[in-house]
């Protein structure tokens, strides 16, 4: 009997994919495959691969339960009906739905670790986990992180990230939108993080404003909103399924990212260093800062738009960025 399941996606001009996987028996098959439609239905990759082949690899092992660096001689293992059912009803809704796949998994991947999201919360995919990986030198030096602050947490990734690099460090995670919260507390939970590291509603700063002990952080890490208009009405399909929320940052994309560098020298030690992501808006910040020495970290895994900035040179900086909060 034909194993098929046959798939219309208006985003191919009323073509028709043909989902029929008779004949493929082995993981080396089912990647193929599913890259072939993928590329035949003209999706869009951008939510952890960037590319047919790679998206295939990631569903394929993902529905199988196995690791992604999966030895050679594996990948001619043949799949169970059941297992073959399963990868081509996840190709299927790919390209149905146009739903980016750590959607259809609810599973994500970051700093090597799993961690659930779902359409609360955006995709992890930022290049700042390369700078977690190697605990943000040569910037950060000899700086013992007692306490840090991941700052539109979101699913919470980059602080528990963080708090896997230091495991004797306190995690303070905030986030405006209390289903994103919710996302995080699974993560906490998950990664059995609770007491080092807490979730907490705050627009920006807001709820260390209100706190008595006005904390202190040697790490203040923020992916914030930062799609400008443009961007933002150009967008793939993939991205509507995300938050506006995580994404909308006004016209020129700053609106978050100029708050953050006005407010930052308020909360972070003498020692302390901020970690900013504006990223398409990297030329639009500097144009508003010229005069503002940011690093920005090039990344071997690829990304850009992460700046740097010392506690120093936020407060040398902050009359600056205070007059200039508003575009």
């Amino acid at each position: 009997m034909t194993q098929s399941i046959s798939s219309h996606s208006g985003q191919t001009n009323g073509q028709v994919v043909n989902l029929s996987y008779d004949g493929l028996a082995s993981i080396r098959d089912f990647i193929r495959w599913a890259a072939s439609r993928f590329n035949e239905a003209e999706l869009f990759f951008g939510h952890g691969s960037d590319n047919a082949l790679d998206e295939a690899m990631h569903l394929v092992m993902q529905v199988l339960q196995l690791p992604w660096d999966l030895p050679e001689s594996y990948m001619d293992c043949r799949l169970t009906t059941e297992e073959q059912q399963s990868v081509a009803e996840l190709v299927r809704r790919r390209i149905e739905e146009r739903k980016p796949l750590a959607y259809l998994l609810n599973r994500a991947w970051f700093c090597g670790q799993p961690y659930y999201v779902d359409e609360r919360v955006l995709v992890p995919r930022s290049p700042i986990s390369e700078l977690i990986n190697h605990q943000f030198q040569p910037w950060l030096g000899d700086v013992e992180v007692n306490r840090a602050l991941d700052l539109c947490s979101g699913s919470g990734c980059i602080g528990i990230a963080m708090a896997h690099q230091w495991p004797e460090a306190s995690m303070d995670l905030l986030d405006i939108s209390d289903d994103a919260l919710d996302v995080a507390h699974i993560n906490i939970d998950q990664h059995e993080l609770w007491g080092r590291v807490q979730a907490v509603k705050s627009d920006l700063f807001e709820a260390l404003d209100n706190s008595p002990e006005h904390p202190r952080y040697e790490l203040i890490v923020s992916n914030p909103p930062y799609v400008d208009a443009e961007d933002m009405a150009d967008f793939p399909e993939e991205f509507g399924h995300e938050p506006e929320l995580g994404l909308a940052a006004g016209n020129d994309g700053l609106d978050m990212a100029r708050i953050i560098l006005a407010r930052a020298a308020d909360f972070l030690s003498d020692s302390g260093l901020l970690v900013l992501e504006v990223g398409n808006s990297q030329w639009a910040l500097q144009a508003v800062y010229p005069e503002v020495p940011f690093v920005w970290p090039e990344f071997a895994e690829g990304g850009h738009g992460v700046l740097v900035l010392t506690a120093e040179q936020c407060r040398e900086h902050q009359d600056i960025f205070k007059s200039r909060m508003t575009a």
